[in-house]
């Protein structure tokens, strides 16, 4: 017998009414929660910035200075947590959600207090400093992007719901970690004091991002939880606020989805470029020493040492970067060691110590490979040889010895001879550089050394 329309409408409505209910079970908020007085008061109570709040701040503010300074993560979440910058954000979003203006206009100028004192704090703190160079930790601070939207938003939301309830978690100084409010104030104060605008342009857009996305989250749940709203006397005043807040939204979020299209794209870029060069790039005698991807310039350059690549490998090369997603970048190759004048020496033993720990010390220890590449003899040798030139040579600042593949281009065997590598505070004459090479030869008994000068 078939089941009648009645019927099926019936049941789909017990089956809708199981899941509202297991829902509505699980994703309660209600229970446990405090009333809407105490849930104003512990907000409303760190909106203001004066006394031990304003002294705070100032601390939390030089240590994370100190932090991005020296670099170091746990410093900065230190910082973080003694930071009590989240209360003015926090109020500004209640009072939108419980139409309390007053509390909003006391959290906009708190707000703006907290963010004058911490640029003017940290600029203060890196005016002085020694330490100049703009670390890993500070640079993450200058490129926001929509992926900084979602970590405010959701860790504002965690705020508001942790400051809802009656037992009072240790939700808090999570989101505040997560939400990262103070590194973008210290890293503007670094681009003042440095006079770098574009990272001051930039943490500033980050700290914009986290305060509206903190606010706004603050707002959803106020509202989610049916806090008690005050009664407006003008009927389209909330129309106006909620038209404001949507315009605001909009505004901040547009740039950050176009950094992340942006910083997306240079990722994917640079993954499809270091994939092409290392599947295609495998020759016996020729080796790539130096690669650089430049994504604004859609460019991939390449030094190459040993054998001369010819002009239709190397077309033959371009036309395969279309197979990598690399249509329209330009492939530009150098090769030999005369490739061009501005080659740098120092990226070139780089490259080589890389290859040489990739290849020959996989798996050992860095103890491991000192002891088997630098026997106590050698060392015993080379520093004899080093404390000798010296003498010789008063202006030498480093001296390196070891082993050396060289290839030719027009010889399929290759040569392994000794190389030298050394600097000088100035200039050495030729006459000098070719005695002290002889003097090398004789001395390791190595007539095929080879001598190479930093800067010559």
């Amino acid at each position: 017998m078939a089941k009648l329309p009645g019927d099926y409408k019936e049941q789909m409505g017990k089956i809708l009414a199981n899941i509202k209910k297991f829902l509505s079970f699980r994703f309660n908020l209600q229970e446990g929660r405090a009333t809407d007085a105490e849930i104003k008061d512990s907000i409303v109570s760190n909106v203001v910035f004066k006394g031990v709040n304003l002294w705070a701040l100032i601390f939390a503010i030089f240590i994370a200075s100190i932090g991005l300074n020296v670099n170091s993560t746990a410093v900065i979440i230190g910082a973080m947590l003694i930071s009590p910058i989240m209360g003015p954000i926090m109020g500004v979003g209640l009072g939108i959600g419980i139409n309390d203006l007053d509390l909003v206009k006391r959290g906009l100028m708190n707000l703006l207090v907290a963010t004058l004192i911490g640029i003017i704090t940290s600029t203060i703190y890196f005016s002085v400093t020694p330490l100049h160079e703009a670390q890993s930790e500070l640079l993450a601070r200058t490129l926001p992007s929509v992926w900084d939207v979602f970590i405010a938003f959701f860790g504002g939301a965690a705020g508001m719901v942790a400051a809802s309830r009656k037992e009072k978690s240790n939700v808090i100084p999570g989101v505040a970690i997560a939400t990262a409010l103070m590194p973008p104030l210290c890293t503007a104060g670094f681009g003042i004091a440095t006079g770098n605008w574009y990272y001051v342009l930039g943490a500033l857009y980050l700290y914009f991002i986290n305060s509206v996305f903190i606010a706004i989250a603050t707002f959803v749940i106020s509202r989610y939880i049916k806090m008690r709203k005050k009664h407006l006397a003008d009927a389209g005043q909330e129309k106006k606020v909620n038209r404001y807040i949507i315009i605001i939204v909009v505004i901040t979020i547009l740039p950050s989805i176009l950094m992340a299209y942006r910083i997306a794209d240079r990722s994917i870029f640079e993954t499809n470029a270091r994939r092409f060069v290392e599947e295609e790039f495998k020759f016996k005698n020729t080796q790539v020493i130096s690669k650089a991807f430049h994504y604004n310039l859609k460019r991939i350059d390449l030094l190459l040492i040993g054998k001369d690549l010819k002009p239709e490998k190397i077309d033959s090369l371009s036309k395969d970067l279309a197979n990598y997603n690399l249509k329209g970048i330009k492939l530009n190759i150098r090769q030999g060691l005369d490739a061009g004048e501005h080659i740098d020496i120092s990226q070139i033993k780089a490259s080589i110590l890389d290859e040489v720990y990739a290849t020959q010390f996989k798996g050992d220890t860095v103890t491991d490979t000192i002891v088997r590449t630098t026997s106590p003899s050698k060392l015993s040798k080379d520093t004899a040889v080093f404390n000798e030139l010296k003498v010789l040579y008063p202006t030498i600042q480093s001296f390196g010895i070891n082993q050396t593949v060289v290839y030719h281009t027009d010889k399929t065997k290759a040569d392994t001879v000794k190389l030298v590598l050394a600097t000088f505070k100035t200039p050495i004459a030729d006459a000098d550089r070719k005695r002290m090479q002889a003097w090398l030869s004789v001395r390791y008994k190595a007539p095929k050394l080879r001598l190479l000068i930093d800067g010559k």
